[in-house]
């Protein structure tokens, strides 16, 4: 299967990906009078500004060949076609109205590939002129107002959750859209806004408001419906942990592990309904408990009797667990490191080996000659009237 990525950032090249992972062959046309995907350039203080793959490129572009052309001028655009014509998926991201202007939409590029699946991902909808920006949306769809400490500020997410969220539906839709092609031979238009995927996300935080007339309110990492979810405890060796006791069969073990067994006979901590009218009393005992052990061996039992419980790690420590093996990649030759989107595994799935990032442009010359079908002579001509690189 051929896949085109016209899109940039993360939402849409982290689909990309995905496909190059389950053995699609994905080509990223970049836009040669901006130098390519704009994460290239997002480089970290600590990174070399000759690097041609940051760490934020790195973290969506595996499995990839890029080219790069110029898609204003009409001859970039008919070595594009060469391409859309053949390919099974086009993946893009313009800005409202760019698709059409560079005659690079779904009508025009359908007419001439009525199999072509074409996925877009959009900020508020293709009728919606503005453009969406991840941090926007956090704060317009809630996100932000939702995050953070009761009488702090607002707070982004760490992640671009809301690019990341648009990608897995945008995954969904096109997997839909493929096994529909299956059966009618047909291709389709396949829209994602970050706002919908973002307002999908909220599921019981909306619900609470939708079902319960309740506005959710930032409460820290506690959780409205359960108690104690979400909680963050220190222990006697000055380490982090988070409890996520989801009925009382699990809130009865953790105080025998705790040694406080009589809390469950209390009416005020008895069920989960009681103990999120008594939110803090419930707290303040825990945290005293909890400070007088050590994490391992407080998780250790609680683990042992299926309380469940975690530590809370740094970054390092997280890739560092060995269930996440399998979800990181590495590059043999240049000892590149990065994580896989594709996390699922099925019957007889076989992992694919990921050719590294590519640097900008730099599969041009092998791409347009045995895919595209010119000859060297003419991909040089290109280059030299500035329409690739």
């Amino acid at each position: 299967m051929m896949v085109i990525e016209l899109a940039s950032v993360l939402a849409g090249p982290s689909v990309g990906q995905f496909f190059a992972e389950l053995g699609a062959s994905v080509i990223k046309v970049e836009n040669l009078k901006t130098q390519g995907d704009v994460t290239r350039r997002w480089r970290l203080a600590t990174e070399s500004s000759a690097q041609d793959v940051s760490a934020y490129f790195a973290s969506a572009n595996w499995g990839k060949q890029s080219i790069a052309l110029d898609l204003s001028q009409p001859e970039g655009r008919e070595v594009a076609y060469k391409l859309l014509d053949k390919a099974d998926m086009v993946i893009t991201s313009f800005k409202p109205g760019d698709a059409e202007k560079l005659q690079l939409d779904y009508k025009t590029l359908t007419t001439r590939n009525p199999k072509l699946l074409y996925g877009a991902i959009t900020g508020y909808g293709s009728q919606e002129p503005r453009a969406g920006y991840d941090a926007v949306l956090q704060a317009e769809a809630g996100f932000m107002y939702l995050n953070g400490k009761p009488g702090g500020p607002p707070v982004k997410m760490p992640v671009a959750l809301i690019d990341l969220l648009a990608a897995h539906q945008l995954k969904e839709g096109l997997l839909t859209a493929l096994l529909k092609r299956e059966r009618s031979g047909k291709g389709s238009y396949v829209e994602v806004s970050l706002l919908r995927a973002a307002i999908a996300s909220l599921a019981n935080q909306a619900t609470n408001y939708l079902v319960a007339g309740v506005t959710p309110q930032r409460m820290g990492s506690e959780h409205p419906n359960i108690v104690p979810y979400g909680t963050v405890f220190q222990t006697a060796d000055q380490k982090d942990l988070v409890l996520a006791i989801g009925d009382d069969r699990q809130f009865a073990h953790l105080c025998a592990v705790l040694g406080i067994p009589n809390k469950v006979q209390d009416p005020a901590f008895a069920t989960n309904k009681a103990r999120v009218q008594h939110r803090q009393e419930v707290n303040a005992f825990l945290k005293a408990e909890i400070k007088k052990q050590n994490r391992e061996e407080l998780l250790a039992s609680l683990i042992a009797r299926q309380v469940p419980a975690g530590a809370i790690h740094t970054i390092p420590e997280a890739l560092a667990i060995p269930a996440a093996q399998a979800q990181l990649v590495q590059d043999a030759g240049s000892g590149l490191k990065g994580l896989r989107q594709v996390a699922f595994s099925s019957e007889n799935q076989q992992e694919s080996q990921l050719m590294p990032p590519p640097a900008f442009g730099q599969h041009t010359h092998q791409v347009l000659e045995a895919m595209a079908g010119f000859t060297a002579a003419q991909v040089q001509k290109l280059k030299d009237q500035g329409i690739a690189q």
